[in-house]
């Protein structure tokens, strides 16, 4: 039987990360995240498995570790909160134009600015539109259980190196900071420069044999049609992962009339809310998208032939319900209800909004 242990979210992340196989996390502290390296120190994982752990003197100095990390085809990851991220992102668009897989932690806290170190959604757009520059995506997974921060940090590293491109876990401080039964996964050993290759082909700069070029990792391009090629590539990339990746649940759909869409701790509460609506006699049902790109966009454009309306639920001020107005494609109407500031809604607030929706 699978071993059973009570943990916080955050120190989910930081078990799975040495479980799985992981060979490198470079990070700096910062509230409501600072429990995923405070464990990985506890834990000392280069005495057991060979994991580096080390503390970044900033973000951006763990971000372009995780460049060089990458770049020699290890399994390396960070983690951080809202504005330590904000200055990650010109590194995100890096490994994404270098094509290199890595994992980002993001634990969302309340902002603009420094904000609060309270629990939010607010970085939605950040996360699925491109924080940094250029044509690029990130591989986005919300978890909405302590089980889920565990699973998918070897999910996130398994599609990072399918598609060469980085992969982030979009969690917030609700996640981050609850308690829960965990599952523990069987453990993995960390793979050989020999075993990525196979596996993910023989890109990763671990020196030059005889029998090949040397590889080159890079995200310049002097040639305009050159880098618009290369641009074109990422875009079919892209278009795979949108073909293949979709993760989504669906709540009490079957007979719905009234969905709401949450994703993350929000979608916990909006479970709720379904029970309560369907108790007062509203037919209503649940999607929470597991992937905030790529989008079940296809799963709530279906939906519309037998729903009246639309209720998208976030702790923001409106960024995921743009994405769902996107997918109805105003075949429906589509109500936002959002608590922004770090004050996260009740199951009590969503039915309201759902029933001022409908009225």
């Amino acid at each position: 039987m699978a071993e059973k242990i009570l943990l916080k979210g955050n120190e989910a992340i930081a078990i799975a990360a040495i479980r799985c196989g992981c060979d490198g996390y470079f990070s700096y502290p910062i509230t409501p995240q600072s429990e995923i390296m405070e464990t990985l120190m506890d834990k000392q994982p280069w005495d057991t498995t060979g994991m580096v752990v080390l503390q970044a003197e900033s973000e951006v100095a763990s971000i372009n570790m995780l460049y060089g990390g990458a770049a020699c085809g290890k399994k390396v990851m960070t983690s951080s909160s809202s504005p330590g991220v904000s200055l990650m992102c010109e590194g995100l668009s890096y490994l994404a134009g270098a094509e290199l897989p890595c994992l980002v932690v993001n634990v969302v806290r309340g902002g603009p600015g420094l904000g609060s170190i309270q629990a939010s959604q607010a970085d939605y757009f950040q996360a699925v539109k491109g924080g940094g520059h250029g044509d690029y995506r990130l591989i986005v997974l919300a978890p909405a259980s302590v089980q889920e921060m565990y699973d998918f940090v070897d999910l996130s590293f398994e599609l990072a190196f399918k598609y060469r491109n980085p992969a982030m876990i979009l969690a917030d401080g609700v996640i981050g900071q609850m308690m829960e039964k965990v599952e523990l996964r069987e453990e993995k050993a960390r793979l050989t420069d020999a075993e990525v290759a196979r596996l993910y082909g023989n890109w990763a700069t671990t020196g030059k044999p005889k029998d090949r070029k040397g590889n080159v990792i890079t995200s310049l391009a002097m040639d305009p049609e050159i880098h618009e090629k290369f641009n074109f590539k990422l875009i079919e990339k892209y278009r795979q992962i949108n073909e293949n990746e979709v993760r989504f649940e669906k709540i009490a759909c079957d007979d719905a009339e009234h969905l709401i869409v949450a994703y993350g701790s929000c979608a916990r509460i909006c479970e709720k809310a379904v029970e309560l609506a369907r108790e007062a006699g509203i037919k209503a049902g649940l999607l929470r998208p597991i992937t905030l790109y790529p989008y079940p966009s296809k799963a709530i454009d279906e939906m519309t032939k037998q729903l009246k309306d639309v209720l998208a639920v976030e702790m923001s001020a409106g960024q995921m319900v743009e994405d769902v107005r996107l997918a109805v494609n105003g075949k429906i109407p589509v109500a936002h209800f959002g608590r922004i500031g770090g004050i996260i809604p009740t199951p009590e607030e969503v039915v309201a909004a759902l029933k001022n929706m409908i009225q």
